[in-house]
């Protein structure tokens, strides 16, 4: 069984990365891990910690409801504020064969300005997808 790894946050619901995981049950079973970096809510100058981990929580307990509806096994967890820091957490004794990284458009993306994408693949020595969701 093939085992991924995926990084999003308000990408969670996103056609694409739904698209992307379809894509990789349909080559067989897959075992997922989903990993949600906490991103502050709130206002611009001072955040909530509780108040963005509960919804970083409640995304992730969403998004695996829909992954094992979808017929994946999946597992998952809140991780660090700094995407690449909480996937270097994450693949830490887990056998990993590709990561993907969902992330809003060019332009919108916090984690493309910050090169997120090019940051893991230094990081990290497993293949990295990039799913980016569609323009509205």
């Amino acid at each position: 069984m093939r085992s991924y790894l995926i990084v999003a946050n308000q990408t969670l619901t996103s056609a694409s990365l739904a698209d992307a995981i379809r894509a990789r049950l349909a080559e067989g079973p897959i075992q997922t891990y989903v990993v949600v970096p906490l991103t502050p809510v709130g206002g611009r100058l001072t955040w909530d910690e509780q108040a963005s981990l509960d919804v970083a929580r409640a995304r992730l307990d969403d998004v695996l409801a829909r992954l094992r509806e979808m017929g994946a096994d999946a597992d998952g967890e809140v991780g660090d504020r700094d995407p690449v820091a909480a996937v270097r957490d994450a693949v830490r004794g887990r056998t990993v064969d590709e990561g993907i990284i969902s992330t809003l458009p060019k332009g919108i993306s916090r984690w493309l300005g910050e090169d997120v994408p090019s940051r893991l693949h230094e990081a990290i020595t497993i293949p990295i997808t990039v799913v980016t969701q569609a323009e509205s």
